[in-house]
């Protein structure tokens, strides 16, 4: 059996490897403008959605992005087929997660979404460029397709954790957008020892 320090050490290298060769481009700088201007400025609000462990990094984006100064709603694909779509208001944009892009749940969102609203902008993060989903978004970032280290090769391992790393660019990126300051993040965080740290 393979030592699991030295087993530490590959997984940390694998995938230290996929966050450096996620591509940096112009999308990052559009998906930022459409969330300014829909959430900052119209007053929507932010939507992520993702299936599996990618609708769990999708709801910790939206947490995030709470706490800094962007109204953000996680919504789950399939509920969203049995009404919970109505979260949906005019302003609002989308942010979805798919690395393989083929995820049924969420290309029906897309068009669930569009008939309710048929302007809402999307934005999709997923390792497959030649998708459905990536095809039908306004703006795609992809995280590269780097192979998960899983040893089946099957459990999203590395690919949550550049759709992590990713959704930080977008928050941080956001912020720094919209002018967000400690006191502001203050107000949005009153608990625990953030909510300390941020008003000293």
């Amino acid at each position: 059996m393979q030592d699991v320090k030295e087993l530490m050490r590959e997984i940390l290298s694998a995938e230290a490897k996929a966050i450096e060769n996620i591509p940096v481009t112009d999308g990052y700088g559009k998906a930022v403008d459409l969330i300014v201007e829909h959430v900052n400025r119209r007053g929507g609000k932010l939507i992520t959605s993702g299936m599996g462990k990618a609708g769990q990094i999708a709801m910790n984006i939206a947490t995030t992005f709470c706490s800094t100064g962007t109204p953000a709603v996680f919504l789950h694909p399939s509920e969203a087929q049995h009404g919970d779509l109505g979260v949906m208001q005019p302003d609002d944009l989308l942010l979805m997660l798919s690395n393989s892009g083929k995820t049924r749940e969420i290309v029906e969102l897309v068009q669930l979404s569009r008939n309710l609203n048929p302007g809402v902008p999307i934005i999709v993060i997923t390792g497959n460029g030649d998708s459905l989903l990536a095809q039908e978004a306004d703006v795609t970032l992809l995280t590269g397709g780097t192979p998960e280290v899983c040893p089946l090769g099957l459990t999203p391992t590395t690919s949550t954790t550049m759709m992590t790393v990713m959704g930080d660019v977008l928050v941080v990126a956001t912020m720094k957008a919209i002018g967000f300051t400690r006191r502001e993040y203050a107000k949005r965080h009153h608990g625990g020892y953030l909510g300390e740290k941020s008003r000293k």
